[in-house]
């Protein structure tokens, strides 16, 4: 029996008054729902989604993180899990093919920009907040890292994302639906002591100040410094290009994987 008998628009703009019912899930049940809010924004036409184009969109080499490769049985129990929690519903009006939608905004009680940054962190994990604002700006517009903060604030206090690395440049977010133990590994690759990843994106992030280079009397005089502000900027503007290129890239993949979707669906209907 299905839950919903009409096709409904992905979702309302805000969320419906509702205490959040969300809780922590499995890797598999985080990918599921990722790809199904993912879809519902960039590919509208082809949601809700049935099983196999949610097989396709979890399997799929773009915008991914880990990469998977779930079969549909085990996407199909995914979809059970999510249904009985709330997350998911099944749509009639499909013909012969079951077809599911989310209903995260109410599950998580978040609005329409807080669940495209949602969608990123399930698919990709952690990430910093540059390349999360470029990668999330695929499903809603995010002009900048001043525009973020404040989405970011709001899922903290949601108790949405955690922060892995102190703010500022190249700061970490990731989301809080791990299982506990998932989680801890999670924060433990950015204790003390680690490597802080590259801050590609985090262009409006004020650069740090170059250390003072030590000189031997014996030397003479040191050179004239280079104009550190310039290359700074220069440095910053190609990491703001890369990350460009990276949603350029990205977008490309979800627009192939559309026209897939769009060629398998036209198969089915004309019976080949």
């Amino acid at each position: 029996m299905s839950d919903a008998s009409t096709n409904l628009p992905e979702q309302p703009e805000e969320p419906q008054p509702a205490k959040p019912r969300w809780v922590p899930l499995s890797a598999t049940d985080r990918r599921v729902i990722g790809v199904l809010v993912e879809k519902a924004k960039t590919t509208p036409e082809a949601y809700p989604m049935s099983g196999n184009a949610i097989v396709t969109g979890s399997n799929q080499k773009s915008n991914r993180a880990p990469m998977m490769q779930l079969t549909l049985e085990q996407v199909d129990e995914s979809l059970d899990r999510l249904r009985q929690l709330g997350a998911v519903g099944l749509i009639e009006g499909y013909g012969r093919v079951p077809k599911y939608r989310h209903y995260l905004y109410e599950w998580m009680g978040i609005d329409k920009v807080e669940l495209a940054v949602m969608a990123e962190l399930l698919l990709r994990g952690d990430q910093t907040v540059g390349e999360l604002r470029a990668r999330a700006s695929r499903m809603e517009l995010i002009a900048d890292l001043a525009a973020l903060r404040p989405t970011l604030e709001s899922l903290r206090a949601k108790g949405l994302i955690v922060y892995l690395t102190p703010e500022g440049r190249g700061h970490v977010v990731t989301h809080a639906l791990y299982r506990p133990q998932e989680l801890e590994r999670v924060k433990a690759q950015y204790g003390p002591g680690r490597p802080q990843p590259v801050a590609l994106g985090d262009e409006d992030a004020t650069p740090p100040q170059s250390a003072a280079m030590p000189v031997s009397s014996a030397v003479g005089p040191p050179a004239a410094a280079p104009a550190g502000g310039g290359l700074q900027r220069e440095v910053a503007e190609l990491r703001a290009q890369v990350v460009q290129l990276r949603g350029e890239l990205e977008n490309l993949g979800v627009e192939f994987q559309r026209l897939q979707d769009e060629f398998r669906r036209l198969q089915t209907e004309l019976g080949s």
